[in-house]
């Protein structure tokens, strides 16, 4: 089985540098995912692994070789810019994706019907593309990119504009590609998706890697700082105890952001002292919190 090497690659337009010097590895078989905000290089880190574009400088390879191995016919990719043929049938939208990857016709017969039932689209199979609600259509372009069985897929924002129900099925789907040896890399701004994912994730920032690896040893380098608690106490009077960096009110819980774990037993303390305490729990922070904190507005 294949690794994707990204080593040192860097792409200019001009004087403008969209990817700078950027490098991570995906293991085969595993869900990477590629995580920053809007113009931090993604797309375009998405566009020189499937060839679309070439690096200024820098390689991809797959396993030993180059990217040119793996050829077209063994890549999936699901753009953020959706586009499919409006005035084409659901059926024969992907029956002409499917071809044009390489895959036999009887052959992708079966795996239509598989993939229509598992989205539950079914009864949508003749339906005009462009008769379909947002939701389904994305449910068709991302058939459109499995459909002949990619050794890579690449998913940007797969889960935009698309309501709970199907992003779980969505997500399913994912899991499942994975379970049948599919590599795939997916960049989302939705970091509980990520989480819930991915083992390991390369952050960017204005095209430049702020992070690359495992998620858990990312949370472990920041330390148990999330605290939860609950008692007979105020917002005011938590807000100012030492080592506590930010804090909010949900319902009848403080969450608070400590500078440390080394501050929380003297939290602790105190809070003891006012009475019967409910609830007093430490935990990493969430991905959606660490994304804040390295790429968010202090950084930009």
């Amino acid at each position: 089985m294949s690794v994707l090497k990204v080593e040192n690659i860097t792409k200019k337009y001009g004087d403008f540098i969209a990817v700078d010097n950027l490098s991570f590895e995906v293991p085969p078989g595993e869900i990477f995912g590629l995580i920053g905000q809007n113009g931090a290089g993604k797309t375009t880190t998405f566009r020189m692994i499937l060839g679309l574009l070439e690096p200024s400088s820098g390689t991809i390879k797959w396993d030993s070789g180059n990217k040119g191995n793996l050829g077209s016919s063994n890549i999936g990719y699901l753009p953020e810019e959706r586009g499919m043929y409006p005035k084409l049938s659901v059926e024969k939208q992907i029956l002409l994706f499917g071809r044009l990857k390489g895959k036999e016709k009887n052959v992708l017969k079966d795996e239509i019907t598989y993939w229509l039932k598992k989205f539950e689209l079914e009864d949508k199979r003749k339906s005009l593309t462009e008769t379909l609600s947002k939701g389904n259509q994305q449910k068709v372009q991302l058939i459109l990119s499995l459909i002949h069985k990619p050794k890579l897929l690449i998913l940007d924002e797969p889960f935009s504009g698309l309501d709970p129900i199907n992003a779980n099925l969505l997500k399913e789907s994912i899991i499942l590609l994975k379970e049948m040896g599919t590599t795939i890399i997916f960049s989302s701004h939705r970091m509980d998706h990520v989480e819930e994912l991915c083992n390991n994730i390369c952050l960017l920032r204005k095209g430049k890697s702020l992070y690359s690896g495992s998620i858990d040893k990312l949370k472990e380098s920041f330390g148990k700082v999330n605290l939860t608690i609950r008692g007979p106490f105020s917002k005011e009077e938590l807000s100012v105890l030492p080592g506590v960096i930010n804090i909010t009110k949900q319902k009848n819980y403080y969450h608070m952001l400590l500078e440390n774990e080394s501050v929380a037993p003297n939290i602790f303390n105190y809070v003891t002292q006012k009475g019967f305490i409910e609830r007093f729990s430490l935990d990493y922070l969430s991905l959606e919190d660490i994304f804040k904190i390295k790429v968010g507005e202090k950084h930009v």
